[in-house]
């Protein structure tokens, strides 16, 4: 089983993620608060972090067959690696460790769609303690903070709030 990285259609990726849970798929959209406001009042919401993005865990042909099951009223297609010309997988560390950051769901997690060769160059750690225990990352200075930064191939990453350098081991 590995993690497929999914692209699905106008903004259906939670209604997509339930229609798989509910055939027996592990799946994962990342979610974030954002503030809305409805009629003058004000509010806090849960969307997707990520606009069209879902992951699905499972075997390839398990999904394909899912998805042709749906028929024309599918909305959802593979990522494709255009290097391997394949789907896009997902190495199961750093999608476990992109779920643990994503489950935080501080403001202060950000996803970093252009990562740039300066903060690929950041030392190897792990996070030893508090919520982000077991994550393993780069470092990376965002918005003038040490951040632990995990990157999906091909993708985009995600960065944690800061981290204390006491809570951090270099691999």
């Amino acid at each position: 089983m590995s993690w497929y990285a999914v692209r699905v259609t106008y903004g259906r990726e939670l209604k997509f993620r339930q229609q798989l849970m509910e055939a027996g798929f592990e799946a994962f959209v990342p979610m974030c608060r954002k503030k809305a406001v409805k009629n003058g009042v004000s509010s806090v919401v849960v969307v997707p972090a990520v606009s069209n993005l879902c992951f699905v865990n499972s075997e390839k042909s398990l999904i394909e067959d899912f998805m042709l099951s749906l028929g024309e009223a599918c909305p959802a297609r593979f990522m494709w690696d255009k290097a391997r010309s394949a789907p896009m997988v997902v190495p199961d560390k750093a999608m476990s460790d992109f779920i643990r950051i994503c489950m935080v769901m501080s403001d202060e997690v950000l996803y970093l769609q252009d990562i740039t060769a300066k903060l690929r160059e950041g030392r190897k750690v792990r996070v030893v303690d508090g919520p982000f225990a077991g994550v393993e990352g780069v470092v990376v200075r965002v918005k003038r903070s040490r951040r632990v930064m995990v990157e999906l191939p091909g993708m985009f990453a995600v960065a944690t709030t800061y981290v204390h350098p006491k809570d951090l081991e270099l691999l």
